[in-house]
C-alpha cells in the first residue's frame, strides 16, 4: 500500500487531468451502452412494423451515440495518454535527480545494465499502472452504479443482478487475477531486469568474449535467462486466459440472470416485449467497463515491483551531504588546494583506506602520488572530486572547507584524466563541449592541437563532427586518452587530476603521452596518481603511499638517494624497461 500511495503522489500536479480522464472514460462507456441499447430498441420496435414516428427517438439516439462514442473515445485516449506521457517524463526527471547525487559512490555495487533497466524499463512498465490501474477502476465504479440504478428502474432485482455481475467481474475476478500474478509478475520484472543487465554487459564486452572464445558459454547463459523469462510469460498468459474465460462466463451468467428476472415482467405486462432485447444489450455493453480490470490487476504486482526497484535506488542517502547554505567559491585563478590530516574509511571496512594524508597543491606545482595497487591513490582522487565525504581532516580551497561548498562549485576547479575516461556515443565536438559548452571553434582546435591530435583530426572523414562510437570504441587507446587530455585542457580548471592516465598503453606511448600532459599543463597544478614511475624527475614532490599512509615524500633524486621503498620500485621498473628496450629507459 505504501508503494501505491507513493506512486499516486506523482499524480498531484495532474489531478485535474486525471479526473477529466475518468469522466471521459465513463461517458465513453455510457455512450457505447447507449449505442447498443438504442440499436436494439430500434431493431426490436421495427420488427413490430409501427409507423416512422415511434422510431424517431431510437434513430436519433443511434446517430447521437454512434458519433459521440467515437468522439469521446478519441478525447479519452488523448487526455489519458497525455497525462501518462507527462507523468512518465516527470518520473524520469525525478529518478535522474535522485540518481545523480548517488553517482558514483552509491552505484558502484550495481551493474550498469541494471541501472539502465531501472531508468528505462521499470519506468516504462509503470505506464500500465497509470493507464490501466488508476482511471479504469474509477470509471467502472461510475458505470456499475449508474447502470445498476438505470436498469433497476425496471425492477430492483434486475438492477441487483446487473450490478452484482459487474462487481463480481470487476472486483472478484480482479482479485483472482492479482493472486495469479502476485508472484509471477514480480518474478517477471526481476527476470527481465537480469536479462537486460546481462545483455548490456555482453554487448559492452563482446570483443573480449570473442577474443577468449567464450561465445558458447555466453550463449548458454543467455538461453537460460530467456527460458526463464519465457516460462514466466507463458504462466502469466495462462492465468490471463483463465481469467478472460471466467469473465466471458460471468458476462453470460449475468445476462441469464437479468433475463430470468425480466421475462416474468413481460408475461405480467410490466415490461414490453421489445424491451427485453434492449435489457440484454445493455447488460452485455455494461461489461465493457470491467473487462480490462482483471488484466490490470494481474499486471499490478509487476508494476509495484518496478516501482520498488526505483525506490530501492532513490531512497538511498547520498554519500555526500550538500550544505544547506554553501559558502561562495573562491576565484578560479590564484587558488590553493590543501589537504590536511585527511582520513577516510570505506563503509563496511574495518581499517581506513587513507590515514593522515597532507599535501599542498598550487598552480604550476606537480605532485606525484605513487604506490602499489590498493595503497589508496585513487581514493584520494575520489575524495578531491567529492564522490565521498572524508571522515577526519580537511580539504581546503583557498581556505574554504570542502564540506561548506557545493559540489558543483568544487568541480569547476578540477580537470580529470582517468585510466578509462568516459567518452560519449557522440561526435568529437560534443565530447569536448561537455566541459565547456560555450567554447568556440578556435578553442576546440587549439585543445586538439596541444593534445597532439591534429593529424588524427585532419584524417577523420567529418572532422569535429565525426562520431566516435559508444565509449569511443572507434578510437585507439592512445587517441581516447589524448581526447580526454584535450577535454581537461579545455576545462580551464586550475588543477588537473591524473588518475593512471597511461594505463593500458605500451611503454613508448605512455612516455609520449606523459610528456604531452606535463607540457600542456605546466601552468596548472597537477596531482598525478600512478604506479608507473616515468618522468618522475619533472615532479616537484613525490609522495609514496603504503596501506593508506605516507611513508616517504620528496623529489625524485632525494628519494633515490634515500634508498627506501621508492628507490626499490624505481629499480624494479628500470629492469622491466630494459628488457622491453633500452631506448625506453627514463
Amino acid at each position: 500500500m505504501k508503494t501505491i500511495l507513493r506512486l499516486l503522489g506523482f499524480l498531484k500536479p495532474f489531478w485535474g487531468w486525471v479526473v477529466l480522464s475518468v469522466v471521459l472514460s465513463a461517458t465513453t462507456v455510457f455512450a457505447g451502452i447507449g449505442l447498443l441499447g438504442t440499436s436494439a430498441d430500434l431493431i426490436a420496435r421495427a420488427a413490430l412494423q409501427p409507423g416512422i414516428a415511434p422510431l424517431q427517438v431510437s434513430i436519433v439516439g443511434v446517430r447521437f451515440f454512434g458519433i459521440s462514442r467515437a468522439f469521446l473515445r478519441y478525447l479519452e485516449r488523448l487526455v489519458s495518454h497525455s497525462v501518462n506521457f507527462r507523468l512518465l517524463a516527470q518520473l524520469r526527471v525525478w529518478f535522474y535527480g535522485r540518481l545523480e547525487p548517488l553517482a558514483p559512490a552509491k552505484l558502484q555495487d550495481h551493474r550498469s545494465g541494471d541501472i539502465l533497466q531501472r531508468a528505462i524499463g521499470d519506468i516504462e512498465t509503470l505506464e500500465n499502472f497509470y493507464v490501466r490501474v488508476i482511471a479504469p477502476p474509477l470509471s467502472a465504479i461510475l458505470v456499475t452504479a449508474g447502470m445498476g440504478w438505470f436498469v433497476g428502474l425496471v425492477d430492483w432485482r434486475v438492477g441487483v443482478a446487473l450490478a452484482g455481475g459487474l462487481l463480481a467481474g470487476g472486483g472478484g475476478l480482479s482479485l483472482l487475477a492479482y493472486w495469479i500474478g502476485q508472484k509471477l509478475g514480480a518474478a517477471h520484472v526481476r527476470q527481465k531486469a537480469h536479462l537486460n543487465a546481462e545483455m548490456v554487459g555482453i554487448f559492452q564486452g563482446i570483443t573480449d568474449i570473442i577474443a577468449y572464445s567464450q561465445e558458447k558459454n555466453i550463449r548458454e547463459g543467455v538461453v537460460s535467462s530467456l527460458t526463464a523469462v519465457s516460462r514466466t510469460q507463458r504462466r502469466l498468459a495462462l492465468g490471463s486466459g483463465i481469467v478472460n474465460g471466467l469473465m466471458i462466463f460471468l458476462t453470460n451468467l449475468t445476462l441469464v440472470l437479468v433475463l430470468w428476472f425480466a421475462i416474468p415482467l413481460v408475461n405480467g405486462g410490466a415490461l414490453e416485449g421489445y424491451q427485453l432485447p434492449v435489457l440484454a444489450m445493455l447488460t452485455l455493453a455494461s461489461f465493457e467497463a470491467v473487462n480490462s480490470l482483471p488484466q490490470a490487476a494481474q499486471l499490478l504486482r509487476g508494476n509495484l515491483e518496478s516501482a520498488q526497484r526505483l525506490f530501492e535506488i532513490s531512497d538511498q542517502p547520498p554519500a555526500v551531504i550538500e550544505p544547506s547554505h554553501p559558502l561562495e567559491a573562491p576565484a578560479v585563478h590564484d587558488t590553493r588546494l590543501e589537504i590536511s590530516h585527511l582520513t577516510f574509511t570505506y563503509p563496511g571496512r574495518p581499517l581506513p583506506t587513507l590515514n593522515e594524508i597532507s599535501l599542498s597543491l598550487l598552480p604550476g606545482r606537480k605532485i606525484a602520488v605513487v604506490g602499489e595497487s590498493g595503497a589508496g591513490k585513487s581514493t584520494l582522487v575520489q575524495l578531491l572530486l567529492r564522490y565521498w565525504d572524508y571522515d577526519e581532516g580537511e580539504i581546503l580551497l583557498n581556505g574554504v572547507d570542502y564540506k561548506k561548498m557545493d559540489t558543483i562549485s568544487i568541480r569547476r576547479f578540477l580537470g580529470v584524466v582517468s585510466a578509462a575516461p568516459y567518452l560519449f556515443s557522440a561526435s568529437v565536438r560534443q565530447n569536448l563541449l561537455i566541459v565547456r559548452p560555450d567554447a568556440d571553434e578556435q578553442e576546440l582546435f587549439r585543445a586538439i592541437q596541444l593534445a597532439g591530435l591534429s593529424e588524427w583530426l585532419s584524417a577523420l572523414p567529418n572532422g569535429l563532427e565525426t562520431w566516435i562510437g559508444e565509449h569511443g570504441q572507434l578510437l585507439s587507446g592512445g587517441e581516447r586518452q589524448r581526447l580526454a587530455v584535450a577535454r581537461a585542457f579545455l576545462s580551464q580548471a586550475p588543477f588537473i587530476l591524473l588518475d593512471e592516465p597511461t594505463a593500458g598503453l605500451d611503454s613508448l606511448n605512455e612516455i609520449l603521452l606523459m610528456r604531452t600532459i606535463l607540457s600542456l599543463f605546466k601552468e596548472r597544478g597537477v596531482l598525478w596518481i600512478t604506479h608507473r614511475l616515468i618522468e618522475m624527475d619533472q615532479m616537484d614532490e613525490i609522495i609514496v603511499l603504503q596501506n593508506g599512509r605516507i611513508i616517504e615524500r620528496g623529489n625524485h633524486h632525494r628519494l633515490l638517494t634515500a634508498g627506501g621503498v621508492y628507490a626499490g620500485l624505481w629499480q624494479a621498473q628500470q629492469r622491466v624497461l630494459w628488457s622491453a628496450g633500452p631506448e625506453l629507459l627514463v
